[in-house]
């Protein structure tokens, strides 16, 4: 089990672009050390809007390209699997951590479940009956189908309020390294999302929900609030706030020239 006493480093972050947001993660996952770093829990926005596409995906064949070009809507691509989300009205995190410094789990999809808890407490303590995908549905459901849009399947541990996909979470491992970030929507713009994929079926976006259709304020300032505390309640830690590092920033520099503001990383998926 974590130590109580642990302290998190907690970056409080700006709204900022789509690439900007994406190089400040992978900077922030090159840069820990799993012997000798603090974990790390970002909060975040997205200014402008934009689509983040999952490391695998191919622009071309997902996105309606022409639309996105008209609506002046910014691309950039994860390096986190899952399928298209259009980040606006959200607050999004993310964490680094070594598997040391969590709560023991049995295996890599338990750790997912040990490390969206927080969330479930969040939408608990707003009110909300919010349960794991995996104990919610029917038996006959289907999950876990890969889906170019994120909201068009469900995970066994995607979070659901009444009965509807709420955010999304995606993992990754890297030498003995957990990364993961997700979104926590405000409101629902999954439709609109939808809007700029290639297959615009409308169901796809019909089991998507948000807060403020929870019936919870659009507040930024509240839900940051309650999920900082639901973070330290679930993994029984501190949080102290710390900056973004000098070699960290110049890393992200280093990404965003090489990678996130590149047509070949965003639009292609490939390595520069």
């Amino acid at each position: 089990m974590a130590d109580t006493a642990a302290t998190w480093r907690l970056i409080e972050d700006v709204p900022r672009p789509g690439p900007e947001n994406m190089a400040i993660d992978e900077a922030l996952l090159r840069s820990f050390d799993p012997i000798g770093s603090q974990p790390v829990l970002r909060l975040y926005g997205w200014q402008p809007s934009a689509l983040s596409l999952g490391r695998f995906q191919k622009a071309a064949e997902v996105l309606d390209l022409e639309r996105c070009r008209l609506e002046g809507v910014p691309i950039v691509r994860r390096f986190t699997g899952g399928g298209a989300i259009y980040h606006a009205d959200e607050v999004t995190y993310a964490l680094v951590c070594s598997p040391e410094q969590i709560p023991a789990t049995s295996s890599i999809k338990d750790s997912f479940r040990v490390l969206t808890g927080f969330l479930i407490t969040l939408y608990r303590d707003l009110g909300l009956e919010a349960s794991y995908a995996l104990d919610a549905v029917s038996p006959d459901v289907h999950l876990g189908e890969r889906t170019a849009f994120c909201f068009a399947g469900k995970e066994s541990f995607d979070i659901l309020v009444r009965g509807r996909k709420i955010g999304g979470n995606a993992q990754r491992r890297q030498k003995k390294i957990i990364f993961q970030h997700g979104s926590l929507p405000l409101v629902n713009r999954a439709a609109t999302g939808l809007s700029f994929m290639k297959d615009r079926n409308t169901f796809q976006a019909d089991d998507a929900t948000s807060l403020e259709q929870c019936g919870i304020p659009v507040d930024y300032g509240l839900v940051r609030r309650k999920l900082l505390d639901a973070f330290c309640k679930n993994l029984a830690v501190n949080l102290l706030p710390q900056p973004l590092t000098e070699q960290e920033r110049s890393l992200v520099g280093e990404l965003l020239v090489g990678r996130y503001a590149t047509d070949r990383w965003n639009l292609e998926g490939v390595e520069s």
